[in-house]
């Protein structure tokens, strides 16, 4: 890619359309945070597909195929979306009924058909689930070039933080209803009803993504062939050596997030949980998330994303070890507020730092190639697990997990340099 300045002009406090994209955003990622985790895909999901079958390798596959969908056609839509002098209408349309109308769909399918045949319910469950990672994922590359067009690089970290910490922090009441749906609605309308109150909310998420005031690109690509396109992208990886070490060690600790959607179905194997231990769990889930969003937020903007993947990763590890070596149910708690945390620094960060190894006119490209190229590992990840959980069993999972975890830690430690403070390589 061409050797040019980092980022555009920085957009300043005194911009009139600052502080309004600033909060219309807070309400598109608070909202949407607040619906995902109705139906989390770490505890209230994994419950569900166990209900629906006893195969470890479906329990896997929620993560598999919302990873899937989430991370495959982002390079696909990233040559699309850099010709785009306006990129609010494509993720609107996208975003719409593609990302969020299949939480309504799912939520008809369990009602309809866990009960009399749970095998279509969990085919359409996990269909519709991979619908909605499908959507999202097309859509990243052009939103978050929205993102970065209405928020400047020393605001993206606090606004990021602030969103998802909201988003858990309403969670957090939503998790405790969560509890009370599961116990006090009988099966399978209670899993319906969780489906419904998700979509909901993802609407309004919807109604501040359509609020923003997007400014026109000032600088957009020339069409160029598909062919033509990804014989260029080769040449990313190739000239920018520190991007290409963030990916290496990006996918290790990918991959060491093998077990996360088991951790609720060990618990459950050796302690015995019920709806309101869930909802307890899924409360803890989303506090951490709230915290440690609003934390990972400043140490992302002053001392750089690298730090925050960093310290992730390694959490990640805690909580995987944590869940192996719990002597009861209550130390499950610690196991998913190191995830909670985990997960706040991957969405705070995972993104953000994508954009500072990328000149403004490559943002999109860099988003999909990295997210792209991650897909293979977020589908296989799980499916490994599920597969090592049922022929090793789950202590073995959960220390494999954990060495992985860690040393994808130490990748980003020891080896990634933080791409704030390096120049961007010229593209021979």
């Amino acid at each position: 890619m061409a050797d040019t300045v980092l980022e555009q002009a920085p957009v300043t406090d005194s911009d009139k359309n600052l502080r309004w994209n600033f909060t219309v955003n807070l309400i598109d990622i608070a909202f949407i945070t607040l619906g995902i985790s109705l139906v989390s895909r770490d505890t209230v999901l994994p419950v569900l597909v166990n209900t629906l079958t006893d195969s470890n390798l479906a329990i896997g596959l929620i993560a598999a195929l919302y990873g899937l969908g989430i991370y495959l056609p982002q390079l696909f839509t990233a040559n699309f979306t850099e010709r785009l002098r306006y990129k609010k209408p494509f993720v609107m349309l996208v975003g719409s009924v593609g990302e969020r109308l299949p939480y309504l769909l799912m939520g008809v399918a369990v009602w309809l058909f866990a009960a009399p045949a749970p095998n279509v319910a969990l085919i359409l469950v996990l269909g519709c689930l991979a619908i909605t990672g499908f959507a999202a994922g097309a859509a990243t590359p052009a939103w978050y070039d929205l993102i970065a067009k209405v928020i400047p690089v020393q605001r993206r970290g606090v606004w990021s933080g602030l969103g998802h910490g909201i988003g858990a922090l309403m969670a957090i009441f939503g998790a405790f209803l969560v509890g009370r749906i599961l116990d006090g609605y009988p099966y399978p309308n209670n899993f319906a009803l969780l489906f419904l109150l998700a979509f909901i909310a993802t609407c309004v998420s919807f109604v501040g993504l359509a609020l923003n005031r997007e400014p026109p690109s000032p600088m957009v690509k020339e069409q160029v062939s598909t062919q033509r396109y990804f014989r260029q992208l080769p040449d990313v990886l190739r000239t920018n050596v520190n991007y290409r070490r963030f990916f290496i060690s990006r996918t290790v600790v990918l991959l060491g997030a093998m077990a996360n959607s088991f951790f609720i179905i060990y618990g459950g194997q050796r302690f015995g949980l019920d709806g309101a231990t869930i909802g307890l769990l899924t409360a803890t889930l989303v506090a951490s998330q709230a915290v440690m969003s609003l934390v990972w937020g400043v140490v992302g903007d002053r001392m750089g994303h690298k730090v925050v993947l960093t310290g992730a990763a390694f959490l990640l590890a805690l909580a995987a070890l944590n869940t192996l070596l719990a002597p009861s149910q209550t130390w499950l708690i610690l196991s998913f507020a190191f995830l909670g945390a985990s997960s706040s620094g991957d969405a705070v960060s995972g993104l953000n730092i994508i954009l500072e190894f990328a000149a403004p006119e490559d943002r999109p490209t860099y988003i999909g190639l990295t997210n792209t190229l991650l897909a293979p590992t977020i589908v296989l990840a799980p499916i490994v697990g599920g597969w090592l959980a049922t022929i090793v069993g789950f202590p073995a999972l959960l220390s494999m997990a954990t060495a992985i975890a860690a040393m994808g830690g130490l990748l980003l430690a020891i080896w990634v340099r933080e791409p704030r403070r390096q120049p961007l390589p010229t593209r021979a």
